[in-house]
């Protein structure tokens, strides 16, 4: 039996494919931002080693940051350019977390939940 970690990558990877649809369809172009945070530059989960936060989901495969832009190729920084798409992720799972609504608001973040990290 796969770990519950290992199934949430899963679950992870087939809603983030679902994310980009999503974006398309809203009418947005999306490059890829952080995905994967390997440990060996931002150090070992609990550590904070470079940016982000120590028990980020980035260093356990279950968060992704997209950077939106516009059809005319404006890239959409803000936070609130994520709202549509945040809260529509916030629906697709009841682990689905958006950065939009941490306590410092991180627009372009998506996330599972796990242990307590988003």
């Amino acid at each position: 039996m796969p770990s519950k970690l290992l199934q949430k990558q899963w679950l992870f990877a087939t809603l983030v494919s679902r994310l980009l649809l999503r974006a398309h369809e809203l009418g947005y172009h999306v490059a890829l931002g952080d995905a994967y945070r390997d440990p060996r530059v931002f150090g070992q989960l609990g550590t904070l080693k470079g940016y982000g936060h120590g028990k980020s989901c980035h260093k356990i495969r279950l968060a992704v940051d997209l950077n939106l832009f516009t059809p005319e190729g404006e890239y959409l920084a803000s936070t609130e350019a994520h709202r549509l798409l945040g809260e529509w992720w916030e629906t697709q799972h009841p682990d689905c977390r958006w950065g939009g609504r941490f306590s410092t608001p991180d627009g372009n973040h998506y996330s599972l939940t796990h242990d307590g990290m988003a």
